[in-house]
């Protein structure tokens, strides 16, 4: 997916924030490396054009992008995180524990079940992202042979 740095970065000094150098550099780097990815894989792509960038700062910068909505965390079956663009829609995963692929799915899947939480609890979810864990369908098959 193509993401805009520079229209990002300029809804982010709209916002009244800098864009660092180093928050640029780690925004191109995710925009550049896809969805999914791990603030190691940053932190080593990154690391080739700015050698003193530390670790920290490349896990400061994600987690400030993902307070700002430029960044959604995605949680992976190891129990990793990784990061990928924001969209418009946010968007959930189901994540197969035994090969840690991710199926995406549509926001709308879990519309039922935010009413009947806010029919029976009078509790509303503020849902951005949820993973389901489980076993995809080729896993499944391949332990039943």
């Amino acid at each position: 997916m193509s993401h805009n740095t520079t229209e990002i970065s300029r809804q982010l000094r709209k916002s009244g924030y800098r864009v660092t150098p180093q928050r640029q550099l780690i925004l191109d780097a995710v925009c550049q490396l896809g969805d999914h990815v791990t603030p190691e894989a940053v932190y080593d792509h990154v690391h080739r054009t700015a050698p003193t960038l530390s670790r920290a700062t490349v896990y400061r910068v994600l987690h400030f992008l993902t307070e700002q909505r430029i960044l959604a965390m995605v949680h992976m079956a190891d129990g990793r995180l990784a990061y990928e663009m924001a969209g418009p829609e946010p968007h959930h995963h189901l994540v197969c524990r035994t090969c840690d692929s991710l199926l995406e799915l549509p926001h709308s899947v879990l519309r039922s079940f935010r009413r009947a939480m806010d029919a029976q609890y009078d509790f509303e979810i503020d849902v951005s992202h949820v993973s389901f864990f489980g076993q995809c369908t080729d896993c499944r098959s391949s332990a039943g042979a």
